[in-house]
């Protein structure tokens, strides 16, 4: 089929609308899950700096926990709760379990749930 150049226009109202709503829609949910999974990088990375410190062996289950909390103060993480972590000990072994969700409300009944499981394990079981 030839059409000729003048007929050839573009987008049409309509379709602009429809690219700008999902360039929208998208855009909106960058901006409520992005700060969810840079939440969850400084409580991994809390873990870790736990996990480094040379003493964590000797320390107990309230020092620990007390360690945590300081350090999700200081880095504005407030997903985790206290009751979301757990600390187990068997000697010199050490296991910390932290297991929580994050929900974040997007538009009217539309929400995200984003659930995270970190741990990690010190010494011999």
């Amino acid at each position: 089929m030839n059409l000729s150049p003048k007929r050839q226009q573009g987008l049409t109202l309509i379709s602009l609308v429809f690219v700008l709503g999902l360039i929208g829609f998208f855009t909106l949910l960058t901006l409520k899950i992005v700060p969810i999974y840079l939440d969850h990088g400084k409580v991994k990375s809390a873990l870790a700096a736990l996990k480094e410190s040379p003493d964590i062996q000797t320390k107990s289950e309230a020092e620990i926990r007390e360690s945590l909390a300081k350090r999700f103060s200081i880095n504005y993480v407030y997903d985790v709760t206290q009751d979301e972590i757990k600390v187990i000990r068997h000697g010199d072994y050490l296991k910390v379990d932290i297991e929580y969700e994050t929900v974040v409300k997007l538009v009217s009944n539309l929400s995200v749930l984003a659930e995270f499981h970190d741990s990690f394990e010190v010494g011999q079981k």
